[in-house]
């Protein structure tokens, strides 16, 4: 007796196959230009036909292929790419491009939270400043402890309350892809085993400019934690490459 599988196991296999091929253009492995089959998707996942299809159509909405009856399905390239996808920053994250990718986010932090903290000067809410305060709080401990996930968790929550805090949905909509940034350098090692400090002392300082209303402090100490993080980075990099 021929059984289908359950809902359950079809997204799983789903998320399998988008994971693995997503990580595979991502770190170019398959690179543009390369023509890949529904068949042959078929095969080297053990999947069936829906679930390798349904994989390529969330792969050609990001932008990483182009699916062409007679043709087939066609890699493409970088510029092609919906690059503020969180999970196309992921994949990269995992790709030898790790650290350029790093270093190109925190150049598109540089234009958006500075200008996200000015805002959040004036119109955050009592209880935005109150996360803020208390995210900071958590960071000191688990810092402090030297819990990286747990500093994670506080650090995601504060930066992505100061876009919630600044009033701007279009600024609010790149939570996710700061957050992605932030745990990239977490879970691949880029951390110090305890945060900076100074970094923290920053992150207060932002919490305090906005519960203030002053909006040139905010915008000033964002844009100092931006350029600690991007410096770190560099120093990073500067250690892979010795």
């Amino acid at each position: 007796m021929t059984t289908t599988p359950s809902n359950s196991q079809s997204l799983g296999q789903h998320a399998g196959v988008l994971d693995a091929l997503g990580g595979r253009i991502a770190s170019g492995e398959l690179a543009a230009g390369q023509v890949v089959t529904l068949d042959g998707l078929c095969q080297a996942y053990a999947v069936s036909r829906s679930v390798a299809r349904e994989a390529i159509r969330v792969l050609e909405s990001m932008g990483l292929v182009a699916s062409r009856r007679r043709v087939g399905i066609t890699i493409q390239p970088r510029t092609r790419w919906n690059v503020f996808d969180p999970r196309v920053i992921r994949w990269r994250l995992d790709s030898d491009d790790r650290t350029e990718q790093l270093l190109s986010l925190s150049e598109l932090r540089r234009g958006i939270e500075p200008v996200a903290a000015a805002l959040a000067a004036e119109r955050a809410n009592p209880h935005q400043c109150r996360i803020l305060a208390a995210a900071v709080s958590d960071m000191v401990v688990h810092g402090r402890d030297g819990d990286l996930d747990s500093y994670l968790l506080a650090d995601t929550v504060f930066h992505r309350t100061l876009l919630e805090a600044s009033g701007n949905e279009m600024l609010s909509a790149l939570d996710s892809v700061v957050e992605e940034v932030l745990s990239g350098r977490t879970h691949h090692g880029m951390m110090p085993h305890r945060p900076n400090p100074e970094a923290i002392a920053l992150h207060d300082e932002v919490a305090r400019a906005v519960r203030l209303g002053d909006a040139e402090a905010a915008e000033t100490a964002m844009r100092a934690i931006i350029a600690e993080a991007a410096a770190a980075l560099r120093e990073e990099q500067e250690n892979d490459q010795s």
